[in-house]
């Protein structure tokens, strides 16, 4: 087993946490992890949220559940030494922590399939955190299968600790009888059974489920009914009992004034004032972009681009995250006045940091609504999904990377652009050819290319010191 211990500054934290991991995608990991972090919030206990991977969407209904912010812990990203101090900074004010898996137990990045666990898996980072491990089995069409399942998934990686199983839609009493004869012959204990319960379905599209932003109230409905259907049908007092024997950690929390240093030169209080796009249409951020930037000095002013009229007053630069501005483009340039003054502020040479949903926000048009136009591009709706991690290296200087800077970073859209300016390129990487992606142009730095600032530090810190007036 990967040990936890990757930092040993700093005392050990008793951390009580679970992996929440299914045999692969659609089994109801989401379900459980929310309706488990709902339902113990209820019963008064802190709790906290992560998600592994790189996914935006899942740690938006952990925010609802938790009432804290939803986090990631991506060893791809951030690298498996950054995972347990990530983990204990996000934790550190937590009685019970929940981490829900991405995809099967044992699918991580491509390529690592002879590693045992695969890099970037759920159960690397259980690995790395030295977590036991909740398996969610989507029960519907089996019944003594499941014990060589079951099996299957121990024995894989036995210095793992899957230690219970909990059942997903379940039809009947004698199909709960049956699996339940299932666990007990490979000594798996039972922690739960659910039932097929359509009412907590949350509604998906061509990127996953809707995020809890866009989902409103009827997200907050659909965590409530999470938490009844777990709180029904789960042994809570059990799934307590079982967080509480991991072993405590002994990782240094993470802190963004660490990260980001006292000899980068970053003015603190020096009057950058940097705009986060955020709403219905801006929802791909991590919590620890915004942590960092304050730790480098900015003050950060939220604003959604869907209703508010101009930039927040003062505004030095502007970071435009991922989201789905496919499913608001009418609405976002119905919104004239803020492109105008998003293209004023670009004029000015103001530092912009734009991904995915940024990039194309700031082209001409996206689907034939016209857009900001900043960027000489326009883009449209495709029917194949761009998906995966790239290992990218920034092709030109710019306020984010140096020319040349290596960056992990990680791909997910259905967009294409359509034309491409003469202009610098943000990145390039090697795919089966060299690829070039993205747009430099006096302040602005426009990519397809999600990182994770927790990552790349010195990049938060580099366009802080770039939007001091």
């Amino acid at each position: 087993m990967v040990s936890a211990s990757v930092s040993t500054a700093g005392a050990g934290s008793a951390s009580p946490r679970l992996v929440v991991a299914a045999p692969g995608s659609g089994h109801g990991k989401t379900t459980v992890a929310t309706g488990l972090l709902a339902a113990l919030r209820g019963r008064g206990t802190e709790v906290a949220g992560f998600k592994v991977g790189p996914d935006y969407i899942d740690p938006g209904y952990h925010t609802i559940a938790s009432g804290g912010p939803g986090r990631n812990l991506d060893p791809v990203l951030v690298g498996e030494r950054s995972i347990a101090p990530l983990f204990a900074h996000g934790s550190r004010t937590a009685e019970l922590s929940v981490i829900e898996g991405v995809m099967g137990l044992f699918d991580g990045r491509l390529g690592s399939a002879d590693e045992v666990p695969p890099f970037g898996s759920t159960a690397h980072v259980a690995s790395l955190l030295d977590a036991p491990v909740v398996l969610v089995v989507d029960a519907k069409g089996q019944s003594h299968s499941t014990a060589a399942l079951l099996h299957g998934f121990r024995s894989f990686h036995p210095q793992l600790q899957l230690a219970g199983v909990i059942f997903n839609r379940v039809g009947s009493q004698r199909h709960e009888q049956v699996l339940r004869e299932a666990a007990r012959a490979v000594g798996i204990r039972v922690l739960g059974v659910l039932g097929r319960a359509d009412d907590v379905q949350v509604p998906s599209r061509h990127l996953g489920l809707i995020t809890a932003a866009e989902h409103g109230p009827a997200a907050v409905r659909a965590v409530e009914s999470m938490a009844d259907v777990v709180a029904a049908g789960v042994d809570l007092d059990a799934v307590a009992a079982l967080a509480g024997t991991a072993p405590a950690l002994s990782a240094r929390p993470w802190s963004p004034d660490e990260a980001i240093g006292d000899d980068t030169g970053v003015p603190r209080g020096g009057g950058a004032r940097i705009a986060v796009a955020g709403g219905a249409a801006f929802t791909f951020g991590y919590a620890e972009h915004v942590e960092l930037l304050r730790a480098a000095g900015a003050e950060v002013l939220p604003f959604d681009p869907l209703s508010a009229e101009s930039l927040p007053a003062g505004t030095t630069g502007l970071v435009l995250p991922g989201g789905f501005p496919e499913q608001h483009v009418a609405e976002l340039s119905a919104n004239v006045g803020l492109r105008e003054h998003v293209a004023e502020l670009v004029a000015r040479g103001a530092p912009v940091h734009a991904e995915c949903a940024g990039l194309l926000y700031l082209a001409r048009s996206l689907d034939g609504y016209p857009l900001c136009g900043v960027v000489d591009v326009s883009a449209e709706m495709s029917p194949n999904l761009t998906l995966g991690y790239r290992a990218a290296v920034a092709a030109t200087d710019s306020v984010l990377f140096r020319e040349g800077q290596r960056v992990t970073g990680h791909e997910f859209h259905r967009t294409v652009l359509l034309e491409s300016e003469d202009s610098a390129p943000a990145w390039y990487w090697r795919a089966e050819k060299v690829v070039t992606e993205g747009f430099v142009s006096g302040g602005v730095h426009a990519s397809y290319l999600h990182t994770h600032p927790a990552g790349q530090p010195g990049s938060v810190a580099r366009f802080v010191r770039a939007c001091v007036p």
